[in-house]
């Protein structure tokens, strides 16, 4: 921060982080300029350039900013699909925290660190679950399908919201449809209206986990087969 002589006074690379968060939280990815997050430091934006040499890697420490929110425990003793499910949940509630930032994780995650470990977490569960090559790659790819698009099809509310429409009077809309012709339209509208992302976000991945598993025991009995077969 600058005082009344000029002076730049000091503040961390957290303290940056942070408010550069906010900004996006508060304001959208738009919201994130260098002008705007000078101004809420309390700076000049030339000073901003001391700490990060552009906005690609303003985009980064905000990513690792959502990212480094996930908390599990390493090495808690689970299965490998109850630790899978531990990362999982806990990277889906940071980033369903912060929604905006869901586009900067797609495009920035191959530049953050903080990614990287968490991106490493998850395909080490897949690991010792037997996962292996390419069909390590596809289990994980399904993985973090389920986690970005449950947050960002939340963003858009059940059903997806129409502009200016209430939540329920979008599943209200969708419940006078035919019932002949939308029968299971008009079914899963009703049970939106009772549901939560969490819940939702909980089942989806247990049965994404229940076909991880059957599909590594499928495989390892194909290869018990063809060793007795030998």
């Amino acid at each position: 921060m600058e005082s009344s002589v000029g002076r730049p006074a000091k503040f961390t690379r957290e303290q940056l982080q942070r408010a550069a968060l906010a900004l996006v939280d508060a304001h959208g990815l738009a919201g994130l300029t260098m002008r705007a997050l000078a101004s809420k430091l309390g700076t000049g934006a030339m000073t901003l350039y001391n700490y990060v040499s552009q906005r690609e890697e303003l985009e980064v420490l905000v990513v690792e900013a959502v990212i480094g929110e996930a908390r599990w425990a390493p090495d808690s003793g689970l299965a490998w699909h109850g630790e899978l499910e531990a990362v999982a949940v806990m990277l889906w509630r940071s980033i369903r925290t912060h929604p905006h930032v869901i586009p900067l994780i797609l495009t920035r995650r191959s530049r953050s660190p903080e990614v990287f470990e968490v991106t490493e977490a998850l395909l080490r569960t897949l690991a010792r679950g037997g996962y292996t090559g390419s069909r390590l790659l596809v289990a994980f790819r399904a993985v973090s399908a389920l986690i970005m698009g449950s947050a960002q099809a939340e963003l858009a509310g059940p059903l997806t919201l129409q502009a200016g429409e209430s939540a329920g009077e979008t599943i209200a809309r969708f419940q006078a449809l035919s019932p002949d012709r939308f029968p299971h339209l008009i079914e899963i509208a009703t049970a939106a209206s009772a549901s939560d992302a969490e819940t939702e976000f909980r089942a989806g991945l247990t049965i994404l986990i229940a076909g991880l598993r059957n599909e590594i025991s499928s495989v390892a009995e194909r290869r018990r087969g063809k060793q007795r077969s030998l």
